[in-house]
């Protein structure tokens, strides 16, 4: 049961906390007094979406906590057995769960809360689906969305979880016929590519080109082109050095000569001769390589030509695939890695569309099971929906739930949809053709009461029973009395029918904060007189001795509801 709510700088509300009890609650005020903003604040507890706006002005967060009394129904701990047991979140201490969430204005700082322990919005919204279902103002809207109708059903029969599987072999079966397809309708451009690549690969593979080869035969070539010269060069040099007269070598022989007869006298000249006998192997050495390269730099037209000609290989393939004997070579790499896949493909077409055909079996298999339940549970939900519209005075209406073939889809391949007729004579038709606003509340209502997941403990409405009033709005009250014996519900409502039926009743009123200069807003429980002048208000917008009678009758016919 919900037993608290407490809200904090969200909205224009300053600072609120109620208690809640079983039974009937109604939410009473003023238009704009802030009722709804009660409901917002409860459904972001719950894993709502939230966002920066609902921060009070000038305040830095927002906080919404509520507290339920008791374990969670068995549906929601069985989905969701992580949520207390095994994510550590421990006990409230209260006998309950607390839901907390912290809305920050400044992004990435929000948080949310169960009993003390941080976990995820979602994780909320999971558990918080099998607790409350809150019926918004003007959610009726909602009916005319064939989508909408076709989850309320599937809801109501317990087929959400098999629709989903339905809807995931759809997407599986989706991208095996668009891989298939995708490997049919390239099947030619594949082939011709394929020769390209298969090609590419040949030209680069036959060529045998290394990394760095396109700088050594530049090299190679720059020497065969001067070979003329570089032997007039070395011919110079050993001619100097050895050969010619008064060449090098002679000059030096003859300087070791006389620092030999000098080193006789003066031993300080003996110096001067070691480094001359140290320098004299060097340049002898020197001389034998000067012959030795001059003999090599002999003229070989063939082996420039083969140079240039790989050369021009190199440059040609260097401009085709990158511009560098290194990009040439990752092309090949990527083309044979492309061309391993386009083989791939080609062998397994054969597999995919087997897979293709299984998958598709399967989900047509599934999209049937899913209809037959849905054909199966249709005729008997029809039958309490058109009772439940009985009790809200539209005993000549005729409610049908239609179901077509449609092209497969996520959801199967049924078209469901809602027909309505309010008044005799009148044929059955969609919703958007035929009921009026006021009717769509109580199909609504009808829909709720009859279609409603019997495991959920808390039934919020918020404004269901707008547009109606008179006996209507009576028997709209009786339908939610109804529907308290079985579950603690919580109304936001105009009808003063509704308040006197109502086993608690709070009043919701704007205030102004002489502190700040800024509004809030303040709930207050109703009992004994204070609810009576609030009853009487809602007839006929002020206080008279005719309107607290009325008050009064609506309170003593509301017990016996």
């Amino acid at each position: 049961m919900l037993r608290e709510l407490r809200i904090k700088n969200f909205a224009i509300i300053r600072e609120v906390s109620v208690s809640f009890s079983e039974g009937l609650t109604v939410l009473t005020g003023e238009t704009g007094a802030g009722k709804s903003i009660i409901v917002d604040a409860l459904g972001v507890a719950l894993g709502g979406r939230a966002s920066q706006e609902m921060i009070r002005t000038g305040s830095d967060s927002a906080l919404v906590e509520v507290f339920f009394e008791g374990n969670p129904p068995d549906g929601a701990h069985r989905k969701n057995p992580s949520l207390l047991d095994g994510l550590g979140i421990g006990d409230s201490g209260f006998g309950g769960i607390i839901f907390r969430r912290i809305i920050s204005a400044v992004p990435g700082k929000s948080r949310a809360y169960l009993n003390d322990s941080m976990t995820g919005v979602q994780t909320l919204s999971e558990l918080g689906r099998d607790l409350v279902d809150i019926h918004g103002q003007h959610e009726h809207q909602s009916l005319l969305s064939p989508h909408n109708q076709m989850s309320i059903l599937d809801e109501a029969a317990g087929l959400a979880e098999e629709r989903m599987q339905v809807g995931a072999l759809y997407a599986r079966t989706k991208e095996a016929g668009e891989k298939l397809a995708r490997i049919r309708s390239d099947r030619q451009n594949t082939a011709q590519k394929q020769d390209l690549i298969a090609f590419q690969c040949r030209e680069i593979e036959s060529a045998g080109l290394a990394a760095g080869e396109d700088a050594a035969l530049e090299e190679q070539r720059n020497i065969l082109s001067h070979q003329a010269r570089l032997r007039e060069l070395m011919e110079s040099a050993y001619s100097l050095l050895y050969q010619s007269e008064g060449a090098a070598l002679e000059g030096l022989q003859k300087a070791r000569a006389a620092l030999n007869e000098a080193a006789a006298i003066d031993p300080g000249a003996g110096q001067t001769l070691e480094f001359i006998g140290q320098a004299m192997p060097l340049l002898e050495e020197a001389a034998m390589l000067l012959r030795s390269n001059r003999d090599r730099y002999e003229p070989d037209p063939q082996r420039l030509s083969e140079i240039e000609e790989r050369l021009e290989l190199i440059k040609r393939l260097k401009k085709k695939y990158g511009g560098s004997i290194e990009e040439a070579l990752s092309f090949l790499e990527r083309a044979r890695s492309e061309l391993d896949r386009m083989t791939s493909d080609g062998e397994n077409e054969s597999a995919l569309e087997k897979e293709f055909h299984d998958l598709d079996a399967k989900l047509l298999a599934a999209a049937a099971s899913l209809s037959a339940k849905r054909k199966k549970f249709a005729p008997g939900a029809e039958k309490v929906v058109s009772l439940a519209l009985k009790d809200l005075a539209l005993e000549k209406s005729q409610f049908r739930i239609e179901l077509s073939r449609a092209e497969t889809g996520p959801e199967g391949f049924d078209k469901v949809e809602f027909l309505f007729s309010a008044n005799p004579g009148e044929g059955l038709k969609p919703l958007n053709k035929v009921a009026s606003g006021g009717e769509l509340s109580r199909l609504m209502l009808a829909i709720k009461s009859a279609l409603r997941s019997r495991g959920v403990p808390v039934l919020v409405f918020d404004e269901v029973d707008a547009g109606i009033g008179g006996k209507t709005a009576w028997n709209v009250a009786q339908k939610l009395k109804e529907l308290a014996r079985g579950h603690q519900v919580l109304c936001v409502t105009h009808q003063p029918q509704l308040a006197g039926a109502a086993d608690a009743h709070f009043a919701i009123e704007k205030e102004f904060l002489p502190s700040d200069g800024g509004t809030s807003v303040i709930i207050r429980e109703l009992k004994g007189g204070p609810r009576t002048e609030e009853i009487a208000r809602m007839l006929s917008g002020k206080l008279s001795d005719a309107s607290l009678k009325h008050a009064k009758e609506l309170i003593e016919r509301g017990l016996s509801l």
